[in-house]
């Protein structure tokens, strides 16, 4: 694999948007205007960590004085350390068009002694930071591993590369209705976590596919059954490499497969590229997601995946999880109402409704028997509902867990939510209880027992009241334990770091 391009040009300085689809003020602007977050819980502090940056996306800590902090835009890993940027461990060239950029981070497990940082990011083909969309390799997201040694990050080898581009509007394959479709860079995903099992874990968006993995099993046919038609003009809809996309990859940490992963024998028997994709697959049928945490009590997985106009999801993802979309999204038995909402939104103006042209809204399934006859199956696969859901979208976005009791006792376990607008409240904040047994979200609010907060309208929080810890967080992007048990949490929009403490 080739080595990334470090930078060797600034790239251009421009105040572009931010989570491209659901920011609402460029970064800059949000700065001046936001005041800065409110913790409403009177058992807890809140101070700002370190701010000035330039949209931050993920933090990892060295030790318990210094974090790594990555710049989405500018492609760097900044050092902090007392509040102040001490040094740059390295400077990628990246494409940050939309939602593209430098994304996630995750250290080795047994770091620093052995003393490997693994990252998510967008290559640029020019050698410099740009937002052109074009500027990027075909298969330009990448996940790559770099060594440490006290002072910069060095390239080790590349474990993943996954598709970037999404330039649909092609007058091939005929016949498709996408001819009109727009550019985009959007739904990477781009999340990394190592779990208690000490595998890497690799959050991809759907980055606008609608093939197989979109549990369209012939691609985008009217209904997703039928003879198999082309995902686009690259080919599909089976999960070639470019075509893999919404899913959670399982890897050890050399980039090797896991021979105990729950698509590995169905993989096997399929052979090839896309057997082998299915192989690293831990779970499939994700739109989009900006969350993935794992419990620190049960060892288990969670993510948050966003809805088009409908359903935002809180999910535990079990090992061969098929999250759904996008015949499903939100509870199975609420099919109608994805539907409806879908159907009839004028919520976004730029683009159509779920994102892509060529399988509208009319062809959700009217029962949710129907949509489930129509998912794609995988032997080891199986369907899950959400834990929890928002009936119209709230848009969340990073999911952590408190892990320890360094906010005290009735802290401990609990998961913590974000979001990717600064709406309602300047971007609120979210606390969520687990039950005893850690596999459902707890409720105390009546109008919550059947795990669906039945919001009015779009980044409206009827029925969400009681799960509000904190306010004017901005557009929330990572939320990570730090080793003295405070949370640390990150405001990609604000350019700041904030710590949450017991009082």
């Amino acid at each position: 694999m080739a080595r990334p391009r470090v930078r060797a040009i600034r790239g251009r300085a421009v105040a572009s948007s931010v989570l491209a689809l659901m920011i609402l003020v460029p970064w800059a602007a949000a700065q001046a205007q936001n005041p800065g977050p409110t913790i409403l819980d009177p058992r807890l502090a809140l101070r700002t960590v370190v701010d000035g940056l330039v949209t931050p996306t993920s933090i990892a800590f060295l030790d318990d004085r210094r974090l790594f902090v990555l710049e989405k835009n500018t492609g760097k890993v900044l050092v902090v350390a007392g509040g102040d940027v001490t040094s740059t461990a390295l400077d990628l060239a990246v494409n940050f068009g939309s939602e593209r950029g430098l994304l996630g981070i995750a250290l080795h497990p047994d770091f620093p002694a052995t003393n490997l940082v693994y990252l998510f990011w967008t290559e640029s083909t020019t050698g410099a930071d740009t937002d052109v969309l074009s500027e990027t390799p075909f298969l330009g997201n990448r996940v790559d591993r770099f060594t440490w040694d006290g002072s910069t990050l060095t390239f080790d080898r590349t474990l993943l590369r996954v598709r970037a581009i999404q330039q649909d509007g092609a007058p091939e394959p005929p016949d498709q209705g996408d001819e009109g479709q727009p550019e985009r860079g959007n739904h990477d995903g781009g999340i990394l976590a190592f779990g208690p099992d000490g595998k890497l874990y690799v959050m991809i968006g759907d980055v606008g596919r609608r093939g197989q993995l979109q549990n369209l099993p012939s691609g985008p046919t009217a209904t997703g059954l039928g003879p198999t038609v082309p995902d686009d003009q690259f080919g599909g809809p089976e999960p070639d490499d470019a075509h893999y996309a919404g899913v959670i990859v399982r890897l050890n940490d050399d980039g090797t497969i896991p021979d105990d992963n729950p698509l590995f024998d169905a993989g096997a028997d399929i052979g090839g590229e896309v057997g082998a994709n299915l192989q690293m697959t831990f779970a499939y049928g994700i739109r989009n997601s900006f969350g993935m945490a794992f419990d620190p009590v049960s060892g288990r997985l969670w993510d948050q995946e966003n809805g088009e106009d409908a359903f935002d999801e809180l999910n535990l993802v079990e090992p061969g999880m098929n999250s759904g979309w996008i015949q499903v999204i939100g509870p199975l038995a609420r099919i109608s109402q994805y539907k409806e909402i879908e159907t009839t939104s004028l919520h976004h103006e730029d683009f159509p409704n779920l994102q892509q042209f060529r399988w509208g809204p009319e062809r959700i399934a009217d029962t949710p028997d129907e949509a489930r006859s129509r998912l794609f199956v995988v032997p080891g696969s199986r369907y899950s509902d959400p834990e929890f859901s928002w009936k119209h979208v709230l848009a969340p976005a990073a999911i952590g867990f408190v892990d320890g009791g360094g906010l005290g006792p009735s802290f401990s376990g609990d998961l913590l939510v974000g979001f990717s607008v600064p709406e309602p409240l300047g971007g609120p904040l979210f606390r969520f209880n687990l039950t005893g047994n850690r596999r459902r979200i707890a409720v105390d609010d009546p109008r919550l027992q059947d795990r669906v907060a039945d919001n009015l309208t779009f980044h409206e929080m009827t029925e969400s009241e009681s799960l509000l810890i904190g306010t004017d967080f901005g557009v929330v992007t990572d939320i990570e334990t730090a080793p003295n048990g405070s949370v640390f949490v990150v405001s990609i929009d604000q350019g700041a770091i904030y710590e949450i403490a017991r009082r």
